[in-house]
């Protein structure tokens, strides 16, 4: 067991607790996660400010970045959290699994996503001509290839945050692939 646990309000600087009091009227709770970025008295809002900035990408694309980095990762919080974000975002269960998978048969433009997302995660940005090029005649642009990498990175960060701190999922559990697969 890891020897950390999510900060409380009272344990959090000042300019902290407005965060959560930000988050807890948006969300309707403090997420494990943004409170655990609250050890460092600037993480919260660096990293908030990153994660909700500007792009061109929409919610569901987000999403699909998020599902596939995060399984990637293998961050069980962010699979769990994004799980349930993008079933907000019109996906279904079976279809956030195939995305962690790295694959989206249900929207070829998505497909184009994923692979990118997934292949930028696991070979540090190396991208086959291929895939690159698959992205491209999906109709994305090159401000759409700049934006992902950014999603990537982002989703990376919280990914790496949580697996080194183990700090408790607050989210649904997501299947796992295998529990999956099994049920279908």
């Amino acid at each position: 067991m890891r020897p950390f646990k999510v900060p409380t309000r009272e344990e959090v600087s000042e300019q902290n607790r407005k965060i959560f009091d930000d988050l807890e009227s948006k969300v309707g709770f403090v997420p494990n996660i943004y409170a655990t970025y609250a050890y460092s008295e600037h993480a919260p809002a660096r990293y908030l400010a990153f994660a909700n900035g500007k792009t061109s990408l929409n919610n569901k694309e987000k999403e699909v970045i998020n599902l596939v980095v995060s399984q990637v990762n293998g961050c069980t919080y962010c699979q769990a959290a994004h799980t349930a974000l993008g079933k907000m975002n019109g996906f279904t269960e079976e279809q956030t699994i195939q995305l962690r998978k790295g694959e989206a048969p249900f929207n070829a433009k998505f497909e184009a996503l994923v692979k990118l997302a997934k292949s930028i995660a696991e070979n540090n940005g190396k991208v086959s001509d291929d895939t690159l090029n698959n992205f491209f005649s999906a109709g994305y642009s090159k401000e759409n290839l700049v934006d992902v990498i950014i999603n990537v990175g982002e989703k990376a960060t919280t990914n790496y945050l949580h697996n080194v701190t183990g700090i408790p999922v607050d989210f649904p559990e997501a299947p796992s692939l295998e529990e999956f697969k099994q049920a279908s």
